[in-house]
């Protein structure tokens, strides 16, 4: 038998999981500054295996609009650079040695615009998620009272602490999605 109790913890989890999940898809967003979450979705052919790049090189932000890539094996070299063109990020590496650079091209206001609408409707979707765990948690609170395992005011007051767990939720993805948006917009 589950509790009210149990209910509204697993609610919490699975609404922070929502969140998460927003928070990494706005990471793979590109903005006009460089960061080594952008390259987080590159996968490279290692011993034949698909790799992470982040298993198989050193990733960090040399500038503002550059990032720097250091293999671990000198011969991942051709492969990644491969792997980055490759992707739908529209990144050309460029190869120095063993290092390569991949400089960010800056972003037109036009493609600034189209990044905030995506952000936008990534935004909806996560609240989307969180309202869907708020129904799923108010219909195994009417479970419950159907069930006749709590009261009516057990199930009002739940339905209250779950409602202000969704309008906190809500709240934080309007603030993460505002700094987002903010970010892109930022020249």
């Amino acid at each position: 038998m589950t509790t009210i109790q149990e209910i509204r913890s697993q609610t919490e989890r699975k609404m922070t999981r929502s969140l998460e999940g927003l928070r990494e898809e706005f990471r793979k967003i590109r903005t006009g500054r460089a960061s080594t979450g952008l390259l987080d979705s590159i996968y490279v052919e290692y011993y034949g295996a698909r790799t992470p790049l982040a298993q198989c090189a050193s990733v960090n932000v040399a500038d503002a609009r550059t990032l720097t890539i250091q293999p671990y094996d000198r011969t991942l070299v051709k492969p990644i650079e491969k792997a980055i063109m490759e992707s739908d990020l529209g990144l050309n590496p460029v190869t120095s040695g063993q290092t390569l650079r991949v400089p960010l091209p800056p972003l037109t206001e036009e493609r600034r615009r189209e990044i905030t609408k995506v952000v936008k409707r990534l935004a909806e979707e996560g609240k989307v998620a969180i309202r869907n765990v708020r129904r799923e948690a108010n219909d195994a609170v009417k479970k419950l009272l159907k069930d006749k395992e709590i009261s009516e005011d057990e199930a009002r007051g739940s339905d209250n602490d779950i409602q202000k767990l969704t309008d906190k939720f809500i709240a934080e993805v309007d603030t993460v999605t505002e700094e987002k948006e903010k970010e892109i917009m930022t020249v």
